[in-house]
């Protein structure tokens, strides 16, 4: 099964040491490449609100190169959503988002805020990008995401990622192994993300019913050592083992 699951680059913490000098390198379609030449099945960024790594250029290059597909992370914003319109990105992935936040935390709450995601997801919907929700491995959620039109969530995979002891980590994949298999039942498509590096790919590839991770950070920091294309080949060879 592993054989098959699609890996989706996230290639947002080239733009933060981009931006950290505001220089013009290293430039994101030269790592979009490398992640290509790497075996990546995709390129996935975040476009926040602060424009704190990304930027609004970056994704229309993006776009414009077109030699993967394009997932866009993104908040269910007014000012977002229409650049996601504008840019018709192959896939949108909707995240909570906080400005203080060093990165994306948890899952959507999306009982809380389904009127809101059921109206984004059908906009962008029409404009025939597929809509994922980032969720935690929660029933509720997972089955509120299905009733409100998702047709694909990313299964949030931190709790285990970042788990510090073995029985807690077995706990949480569990977890994400009974929402799978929930999801997948629900005709959802499962993907996956968040935390998952080298270490702990093992533990994420018993889950059932995945379609794409999208792994980011694990792997720009392999590429500090390796180069962006072989720490993607790496991470390929690690899927497909």
């Amino acid at each position: 099964m592993s054989s098959k699951i699609r890996l989706n680059v996230n290639i947002d913490h080239v733009a933060t040491l981009r931006e950290l000098r505001k220089t013009p390198y290293p430039d994101i379609l030269a790592a979009a490449e490398e992640c290509r030449l790497g075996g990546a099945d995709g390129i996935t960024v975040h476009l926040r609100e602060d424009r704190r790594h990304i930027q609004d250029a970056d994704v229309f290059a993006l776009r414009k190169w077109g030699r993967l597909p394009l997932n866009l992370e993104m908040a269910d914003t007014p000012e977002i959503v229409e650049i996601a319109l504008q840019l018709r990105p192959d896939e949108v992935c909707i995240v909570p988002e906080r400005r203080q936040e060093l990165t994306t935390e948890g899952g959507l709450d999306v009982t809380a805020h389904r009127e809101s995601l059921a109206r984004t997801i059908a906009r962008l919907q029409r404009a025939s990008i597929l809509v994922s929700l980032f969720v935690d491995p929660d029933e509720v959620q997972i089955r509120t995401a299905s009733d409100i039109g998702a047709r694909c969530i990313e299964l949030h995979t931190g709790a285990y990622c970042d788990a510090a002891r073995p029985e807690i980590a077995q706990s949480e994949l569990d977890k994400l192994k009974h929402a799978a298999r929930l999801a997948h039942g629900l005709g959802l498509q499962v993907n996956a993300g968040h935390g998952i590096n080298y270490d702990n790919i093992r533990g994420i590839l018993e889950i059932p019913y995945l379609h794409t991770l999208n792994i980011g950070h694990g792997i720009v920091c392999r590429a500090v050592f390796v180069g962006l294309r072989e720490a993607v080949r790496e991470m390929r060879s690690l899927i497909a083992s």
